[in-house]
């Protein structure tokens, strides 16, 4: 071998170890997670609207992972106007709205109780002590000062809200408030940690993953009972399960919020320590031809469906993330949204998730909730009653159809 050959061979197992090394010092490295997140959507205040300006609004998040600082995430998105709060709180919620007052800690934004967030923006506050444990109910509350004139809200909670006129954001319960299931302004709760491989699954989808049809402030969700099958596991590594759906979304056209194509960067790319993506999209932009027909309008076919799930995966991919493709589930039988031509894309949008070999993994949510007796109709024990959405051993069963294997370093 000569002398040349022998010092670049030499050079390369330095540069080997060094990455290696370069590994290990980064798998043990504190570093933001995140344990829980929402996707925003724009509302113009309506009678439904509560009345925030001047109150406290405290809400109830239920995370994934545990740690012992954490940091929390704001967003005035879709605001045309600022958005200033006099004060944020956060503490380990107890039944009906009530804080244990002894975790009530209130949140700095570079070192001040107040904060004024532009219009279309997002803000992080800064680092907080406060011990978290894995799926625990945290209160978030917010006490308004000026609102602007678009909210940036979430409309799915599935949690109830509670409202109190004037300043309560350290009041250990608030029994004359009145409730709602809407989450404003609040975006995501990271948590710091050490743990080794420690990431984030971000699950981006419509209302099957958002939890339509769940019990209210039961946390039942097939994310939340993903989170519990998980961390069940013997030595489950640390992993944030971030449940960014909205009901009604589709891939190519805006509904009751942004496509999923246009959300992406805000509502996957933007969230701590993800190195995960699950997408299960396409059921509404399928089931809305009906109406467009109707209308004389048009749709997406199975070509433009596959294409915009081709790019959500290479603009993950170019992130570095790993992306699991989810198939589209069962819907024979609503007939406010089947048609045999829909049902016809389905199938070759679910047979290309299987086999184009586009996604690192797939999840077979099809096969797991539909009937055996009949291929297109969900199992009469996985139905809401409308065909369309699970019922709760559905999404039971969907946590379940998810390999947990796939998050094991």
């Amino acid at each position: 071998m000569s002398a040349a050959k022998s010092h670049l061979r030499s050079l390369r197992r330095v540069a080997a170890f060094a990455f290696l090394t370069c590994l290990a010092s980064l798998s043990a490295a504190e570093r933001w997670i995140g344990t829980w997140a929402t996707a925003p959507i724009a509302e113009t205040p309506g009678a439904d609207t509560p009345a925030l300006a001047e109150a406290t609004f405290r809400q109830i998040v239920h995370v994934s992972l545990g740690g012992d600082k954490v940091r929390l995430r704001l967003s005035n998105a879709f605001g045309t106007t600022p958005l200033t709060l006099r004060g944020v709180h956060l503490a380990r919620a107890a039944a009906a709205g009530a804080i244990d007052p002894a975790t009530d800690r209130a949140v700095t934004f570079a070192g001040r109780a107040s904060v004024t967030i532009p219009a279309g923006a997002s803000f992080v506050s800064d680092p907080l002590e406060f011990p978290l444990a894995p799926q625990a109910d945290v209160a978030i509350s917010l006490h308004f000062a000026q609102l602007p004139e678009k909210l940036t809200a979430h409309p799915g909670a599935r949690t109830h809200s509670y409202l109190q006129p004037g300043d309560a954001l350290a009041a250990a319960a608030l029994p004359d408030a009145k409730k709602t299931t809407r989450w404003y302004f609040i975006n995501g709760l990271d948590v710091l940690t050490d743990a080794p491989h420690a990431a984030a699954l971000v699950l981006l989808g419509d209302s099957i993953t958002d939890g339509y049809g769940t019990t209210t402030d039961q946390n039942n969700r097939w994310p939340d009972e993903f989170v519990r099958r998980f961390q069940a596991q013997p030595d489950a590594p640390a992993l944030g399960v971030l449940n960014l759906g909205i009901g009604g979304n589709r891939l190519l056209r805006d509904g009751l919020g942004p496509n999923a194509l246009a959300r992406f960067d805000r509502d996957v790319l933007a969230q701590s320590g993800a190195r995960w993506l699950l997408v299960l999209e396409g059921i509404n932009d399928l089931g809305t031809r009906l109406d467009a027909r109707k209308k004389g309008g048009d749709f997406a076919s199975a070509d433009d469906l596959i294409a915009a799930l081709r790019q959500l995966v290479a603009r993950a991919h170019s992130r570095g993330l790993r992306v699991i493709g989810a198939t589209i589930t069962p819907y024979q039988g609503a007939d406010f949204y089947f048609t045999p031509d829909g049902e016809a894309d389905r199938q070759t949008i679910n047979d290309w998730i299987r086999h184009s070999g586009a996604f690192d993994a797939v999840a077979d949510f099809d096969a797991a909730l539909r009937d055996p007796q009949n291929l297109t109709r969900l199992a009469p024990e996985f139905d809401c009653g409308d065909h369309l959405h699970p019922s709760l051993a559905g999404y039971a069963r969907l946590a379940a159809a998810l390999d947990p294997s796939l998050f094991t370093p």
